[in-house]
């Protein structure tokens, strides 16, 4: 039986260029010296009866910081994980119920910088077996996953733009039904769509 994941594996073991919010935004300045706090997000990979689909949050709508966008599961690395691998696994069962040993690590992509001052480490899982999601209700409003295969088909991918702290900023796009799927969420994705077309 053909493993459906090698063609992800040979990907991830290829080099990867680290991605930013500001890739669509080159005339950014950056301040020199700053800090960036290191996070971790899940790209949870699972098989489906149409092919492999990856494990998405929509983020609850109360929240202080990105109500209601789409989100991968995850957050900052705390002092108790051992690495941005450990925080993403940490924050997936704690926002989602996956619990940590239903995922076989895969790899790890190149960290990406986002606006808001963190430097996340998209890390790779395959999600071994099927499980019941509980969305955390502080944090998640729901629970659901796309297509893989829509991620990987680049023509998916759009630029938009909006006024940020008085700056007009583009950033990616990749829209599946209801789901608006954009800024770091999107960026990440393109990354391993860019990884996948080699």
């Amino acid at each position: 039986m053909a493993d459906a994941f090698a063609p992800l594996r040979a990907a991830l073991a290829r080099p990867g260029r680290p991605s930013s919010d500001f890739d669509l935004n080159p005339g950014t300045v950056l301040p020199e010296g700053r800090l960036l706090r290191p996070a971790g997000v899940l790209i949870g990979i699972q098989e489906a009866r149409g092919g492999l689909s990856v494990l998405l949050t929509k983020r609850a709508s109360h929240l202080r910081n990105h109500p209601g966008q789409i989100a991968f599961p995850g957050g900052k690395v705390d002092a108790t994980d051992a690495d941005a691998a450990a925080a993403a696994l940490r924050e997936a069962e704690e926002e989602v119920g996956l619990p940590q040993a239903n995922v076989e690590l895969i790899g790890t992509m190149a960290a990406h910088e986002t606006v808001t001052g963190f430097l996340i480490t998209p890390v790779v899982g395959r999600i071994v077996a099927p499980f019941t999601s509980r969305p955390e209700a502080g944090e998640v409003e729901e629970v659901f996953s796309i297509p893989l295969a829509h991620f990987f088909d680049q023509a998916n991918f759009h630029v938009e733009a909006r006024r940020w702290r008085g700056q007009l900023r583009r950033y990616y796009v990749v829209p599946y039904g209801p789901y608006y799927v954009w800024g770091a969420t999107a960026r990440i994705l393109r990354a391993l769509a860019d990884r996948m077309a080699g």
